[in-house]
């Protein structure tokens, strides 16, 4: 996938470990709108690439912004990002959308824990200013750990629902109480730690139905050993290619010419996302919904494998 030059116009610490950072392109020209709930890949100072929603108006086109919590673990990407000064150049992605939102629904719910309001807070601003009906529940440990919320006081404060403090073993009881008033035609969202979204899942699926939930998540689904894996074929384009057991689809594909697009190799980001005409995927991914995965119709070919000898693709 082909990506950008941006330069960084703006940092602001959001919280003690919480940056916002604001891009725009080097020659002043607009990089355009996005629909709410989008992510962009960011190829960071140190090479490494790693997808971030866009916390920023989606309707506004001078730039971008988002936002990159500091890991205690980091691997490089979120310690290099919080070292960028403003002026320093970036490569990014155009936005793309997981998590978009459903246009035939009558209400939104958005559910946020930690650093998972960004996409939160670009819906958030998005249905205020164009009066869809919607409310937020953010859940954070402290005020001072909880980013963006005085723009939410500020700008929703009747639509923001602040749980702060809420203990892990209290969380299900507020998201219950949350959703027990939900009206015909609501739609869920969440975005947060894993552990938290399959909470909000699990609590949403008593009153809503599990089309009319949608989450997003960036942390790789940890894969089985290549030990595992059986070998088959692949047919695209009336071509067979043999995928190995140590070697992912999208690997096959591309080492014979195949021009798939990739970017996070971990079945988080959606790039790699191929349709299925025949077969039966084994999906490996965090990326796709339930419904999905359960239509058989498309796969991450980056992860997933096959519960069948054979798959026949096309693109996307």
């Amino acid at each position: 996938m082909a990506l950008i030059d941006v330069i960084v116009s703006d940092i602001t610490q959001e919280t003690p470990t919480i940056k916002s950072i604001r891009l725009e392109k080097p020659d002043g020209s607009p990089l355009g709108t996005y629909l709410p709930g989008a992510h962009i890949d960011v190829e960071g100072p140190t090479a490494i690439t790693r997808q971030y929603s866009l916390c920023s108006t989606p309707d506004s086109a001078d730039s971008f912004a988002f936002a990159v919590k500091r890991e205690a673990n980091s691997r490089g990407g979120s310690a290099a990002l919080h070292e960028l000064a403003v002026g320093d150049r970036l490569r990014i992605s155009e936005p793309r959308n997981l998590l978009g939102i459903a246009t035939d629904a009558r209400h939104h719910v958005l559910v946020a824990a930690g650093i998972g309001i960004t996409p939160m807070l670009s819906m958030a601003r998005y249905m205020d200013v164009h009066d869809i009906s919607f409310e937020l529940h953010y859940f954070a440990r402290t005020e001072a750990e909880a980013a963006f919320l005085p723009l939410l006081n500020d700008r929703c404060p009747e639509k923001l629902h602040a749980h702060i403090g809420v203990s892990r073993d209290s969380q299900e009881q507020v998201l219950d109480a949350a959703f027990t008033t939900l009206s015909a035609g609501t739609h869920v969202y969440t975005c947060g730690p894993d552990g938290f979204m399959d909470k909000v899942v699990a609590v949403a699926g008593r009153h809503v139905s599990p089309d009319a939930v949608h989450l997003e998540n960036f942390h790789a689904a940890e894969q089985p050993d290549a030990a595992e894996n059986a070998a088959f074929e692949v047919e695209l384009e009336g071509e067979t290619y043999e995928i190995p057991a140590d070697k992912s689809i999208v690997d096959v594909l591309q080492e014979n010419g195949c021009d798939v697009d990739t970017s996070c190799q971990e079945g988080i980001c959606g790039t790699c996302i191929m349709q299925v005409l025949e077969g039966s995927p084994e999906h490996r991914d965090n990326v796709l919904t339930k419904a999905e995965k359960e239509s058989g119709e498309v796969m991450a070919v980056c992860v997933s494998r096959t519960k069948s000898p054979r798959l026949v693709l096309d693109y996307y």
